[in-house]
């Protein structure tokens, strides 16, 4: 197959996508395939394009990325951008995608999870990996994602969605975790202890951009994570961080937490999120793949927090981790994401 895989963008998790992008294209090459791998944002920056022969090269734009711990500087990667503007689909991706049987969409927060690239694609005609634009808004947005599963009696915590930092001062409830709506990768949240914090972390929150902010009860337990591949939940994985919360930096440099795949849960435990995954996938109107994140309390209740619907594909990654346990190869899992994907345009 031709595929393209796109990474890259304006988002906090632009040295994740990339990371994650690099990872796939390497293991789709060695399936056989050939894959052009693309900047989304500053897409094919030549003014003589040879699709055909970008394939048969198998064009990266780049060979090596390192995820630091901190997020890259967005305005020097857009003012480096050689047309200028502010485009979020860079010059020839279009093109370059129509030409490949399928887009893998190795994209992380932003415009590239939100729907508004899925949506794009579904109007031209273009086939890609990944939920479609409705279940990729509902789930990027975590106020929306919070009212869904309330809505379908799936157990999240108590939280609210707040417009402004004067208005997010009615939250009374402590210890609270605030984090921006449509962030990911634990972007500018905090785990918040006493109201003079809880004003500076507002204020952080609201530092990314968002026009909205969620406030949630911090429920106390064991933090699991659990993929779901074509609507089957694979094993979860338990995320121990060495110290703090799973934050950016706990996530993405090596050793800063301990995954323990297969979780030392009980086959009660394994089986309540597993069911409960699933459940958040379908209420999400999730497609081919997605991950599902959990704090289990001492009740044995399994929260859930969000769903993430294209889950990292880096060297740190849970997602493969957990394929991994039930004997599914990193590459093999890139070619049934992409396989589970293509079904949706036969249906």
């Amino acid at each position: 197959m031709r595929i393209v895989v796109l990474a890259g963008g304006t988002s906090t998790e632009r040295d994740v996508s990339i990371s994650s992008g690099l990872l796939v294209s390497a293991a789709l090459r060695e399936k056989g395939h050939e894959v052009v791998l693309l900047d989304v944002f500053t897409g094919y920056e030549h003014d003589i394009l040879d699709v055909d022969e970008l394939f048969k090269q198998n064009y990266s734009f780049t060979d090596s990325i390192k995820v630091g711990e901190t997020v890259s500087d967005l305005d020097e990667i857009r003012e480096n951008r050689r047309d200028k503007s502010n485009r979020f689909i860079g010059e020839h991706v279009i093109d370059i995608c129509a030409y490949a049987d399928i887009t893998f969409f190795a994209l992380h927060g932003g415009e590239g999870e939100n729907g508004q690239i899925q949506a794009t694609f579904d109007l031209l005609g273009l086939k890609y990996t990944g939920s479609g634009y409705l279940g990729s808004a509902l789930a990027m947005n975590k106020g929306l994602t919070k009212s869904v599963l309330v809505q379908k009696k799936v157990l999240t915590p108590r939280g609210e969605i707040f417009k402004s930092e004067e208005d997010a001062q009615s939250w009374k409830i402590f210890p609270c975790v605030v984090k921006p709506c449509s962030g990911g990768s634990s972007v500018g949240i905090s785990i918040v202890e006493t109201q003079d914090d809880f004003k500076r972390s507002v204020k952080d929150a609201f530092g990314y951009g968002e026009r909205e902010i969620v406030v949630e009860q911090y429920i106390k337990g064991r933090e699991f994570s659990v993929g779901v591949v074509g609507g089957k939940a694979l094993p979860p994985i338990e995320i121990i961080p060495n110290a703090g919360f799973y934050d950016y930096r706990t996530k993405y440099q090596a050793g800063a937490a301990i995954e323990v795949c297969p979780a030392d849960i009980t086959p009660e435990q394994d089986k309540i999120m597993r069911d409960a995954a699933v459940e958040t996938y379908n209420a999400l109107h999730l497609e081919s793949y997605a991950r599902v994140d959990f704090i289990l309390d001492k009740g044995n209740l399994a929260y859930c927090l969000e769903a993430n619907t294209l889950p990292g594909m880096t060297p740190t990654s849970l997602l493969p981790q957990e394929a991994a346990v039930e004997g599914i190869s990193y590459a093999d899992l890139c070619e049934i994401i992409i396989k589970n994907s293509l079904e949706k345009y036969t249906k």
